[in-house]
């Protein structure tokens, strides 16, 4: 008897896990017009998170049950850890394959043995990226891969045409990038720019700096040193299980 009522109670929270992934199917494709990828238990009793795609690319819904309520545009943040859960699982939805980066139309600038790899859309007159930067600056043993997108002030982008035509291409980044210095190369060989633009809209890259780990993994916006390196190394892990 004792067996029969596990299996029932067994089959009757699966019937309701189903029944409630499709109540919130319904509701949000009929209401918000999104295609839903998945819908799965979130940490928080009661919520589900529910992936959607739009032009943009992949995004997290938050929903009760029967999707009466929803939460949109928010973040699920773990109080005791402190740790963002939505943009953690956004990272994973959004990674690809590093090896998949076409890097011969990035700008490769090596630090020490170049061991651990990052690769990273930015505009050279981007804040957000000369402030990453400097944080760059303090990090040993990486190789860049910098896809250049001068998408904050296209009248400058001579400035990144000026750096390709450049002899010395991670010199002339990093002078305008780091230290403020145009570059003394005139914007007259070919360059991949187009190419790059045409890539970071297939990728769903809206903002400079973002950035692609070993493993994969998105990162949109910048880092401290100390958290780039530790992302680097749980990076580099990731990788090798792959």
């Amino acid at each position: 008897m004792a067996r029969l009522l596990a299996l029932l109670l067994t089959l009757f929270v699966t019937f309701s896990a189903r029944a409630d992934e499709a109540a919130i199917r319904q509701v949000i494709e009929a209401k918000l017009g999104l295609a839903v990828e998945a819908v799965q238990h979130t940490p928080m009793a009661g919520v589900y998170e529910v992936q959607v795609r739009t032009g943009s690319g992949v995004h997290i819904v938050y929903s009760d049950a029967q999707a009466d309520h929803l939460i949109i545009n928010g973040s699920l943040i773990d109080t005791k850890t402190e740790r963002n859960l939505t943009q953690e699982r956004l990272r994973k939805l959004t990674a690809i394959r590093f090896d998949s980066l076409p890097l011969d139309l990035a700008v490769k600038i090596q630090r020490g043995n170049g061991k651990r790899v990052l690769a990273m859309f930015a505009d050279p007159y981007c804040p957000a990226c000369k402030r990453f930067e400097q944080e760059l600056a303090q990090v040993s043993d990486l190789t860049v891969y910098v896809f250049m997108t001068p998408i904050i002030h296209p009248e400058l982008s001579d400035d990144s045409r000026a750096i390709w035509c450049s002899p010395d291409r991670a010199k002339a980044w990093l002078d305008l990038a780091l230290r403020g210095q145009r570059p003394l190369a005139k914007p007259s060989c070919r360059t991949p720019l187009k190419q790059i633009g045409a890539l970071a809209e297939k990728l769903g890259v809206r903002a400079t700096p973002t950035l692609f780990l070993a493993d994969g993994e998105r990162v949109e916006g910048g880092l401290s040193a100390g958290q780039l390196s530790k992302a680097l190394d749980d990076a580099e892990q990731e990788s090798k299980k792959k």
